[in-house]
């Protein structure tokens, strides 16, 4: 199979129904969102759903997301009351939010994971929802690339992990959030965040002040109820730490891991203020931005592994962030990435 890619421009839509054709035939298209790039498929179809894993290569009890055109789509695919999902959803959609619910009979059991519940979300890239609207049903979407590797943000790094193995690639240009959406389980009482993203705890409180994170880390047997839980995620192909503490405390600690790594291709990606210390020196140097701008940073995370590893790196050295706010969905992704790993430690 030859991966055709169509791209989209200045919202001229009409090479869209290729892909509407395919997906509706079953077969499986990737296209953007505003979070990351998605490898979708019709979402009601359990046996176009079932490409997904194995095109991904990904474990069949790590559950979907549902994308959905407007929560009227939604209410078909849930039952039980939907008062908080609509307070969140006219608060925070189209967005990176998504909602774990209760499902209805609608939702094929691939998509859950064998769970009782359902993840959706409404996503607010144009190109996505002009594809879900054309298609008329809900498009089960993961992130477009190998199961463990870091998330694809741009066309061409999709295509890097999925040439050949699907039929289309939707070109809309780079991705603005660069992470995930942000997961929140509304099937409890209290509700919960089971995965970090843009719609941070403290945006969530402003609504629910009873909202909390689930921090719980979940024991080998139980079931994900949201991607991201279970398995490894974001790994780069090299080896990946991260380094904390204070600036100078950061510099003493990588100019002593140089100094012990000689033979060593080491790669760091950090904030401009870390990046601009060490941007003459034998380093593949990747800037996030600055520290204090966690948007930036938060969007050029997964491209800077990436591109790390293009660089065929040994070693990744990346930088830690405060936890607060959007910091607390990095620190996510980047110890998922580093496997929680430390130099100078």
């Amino acid at each position: 199979m030859k991966t055709k890619v169509i791209k989209i421009q200045d919202e001229n839509f009409n090479s869209l129904d290729q892909a509407v054709d395919l997906l509706a035939q079953g077969q499986l298209v990737a296209f953007p969102t505003e979070t990351v790039y998605g490898l979708g498929a019709d979402g009601l179809n359990p046996q176009a759903v079932e490409k997904i894993f194995l095109a991904k290569g990904r474990p069949q009890d790590n559950p979907l997301i549902l994308h959905v055109s407007d929560f009227k789509m939604l209410e078909d695919l849930t039952r039980g009351d939907l008062t908080r999902a609509r307070i969140l959803a006219d608060r925070f959609w189209p967005g990176p939010m998504t909602l774990v619910l209760k499902k209805s009979d609608l939702v094929p059991g691939i998509i859950s994971g064998g769970l009782d519940t359902v993840a959706i979300r409404l996503p607010s890239n144009k190109i996505a929802q002009e594809l879900i609207r054309r298609l008329g049903r809900p498009i089960a979407a993961p992130s477009a690339n190998i199961s463990g590797r870091p998330s694809p943000t741009d066309a061409s790094t999709t295509l890097e992990d999925l040439d050949g193995k699907i039929p289309l690639l939707v070109d809309g240009g780079p991705t603005k959030v660069g992470l995930e959406s942000t997961v929140i389980d509304l099937s409890v009482d209290q509700p919960l965040i089971l995965r970090p993203g843009g719609i941070t705890l403290e945006m969530l409180r402003e609504v629910f002040p009873e909202a909390d994170i689930d921090l719980g880390l979940l024991s080998p047997d139980q079931a994900p109820k949201s991607p991201g839980q279970k398995y490894k995620h974001y790994a780069p192909k090299a080896e990946a730490y991260m380094i904390r503490g204070s600036l100078l405390g950061k510099v003493n600690k990588l100019t002593d891991f140089i100094r012990e790594n000689p033979d060593k291709k080491i790669g760091l990606m950090a904030s401009s203020q870390l990046s601009d210390i060490f941007s003459n020196s034998n380093l593949e140097v990747e800037d996030l931005g600055p520290w204090e701008d966690l948007d930036q940073v938060a969007s050029m995370i997964f491209k800077g592994l990436r591109d790390l590893d293009r660089k065929n790196v040994d070693i990744i050295i990346v930088e830690a962030f405060s936890e607060d706010g959007l910091g607390l969905a990095i620190m996510n992704r980047l110890k998922k990435s580093t496997a929680n790993r430390y130099i100078g430690e």
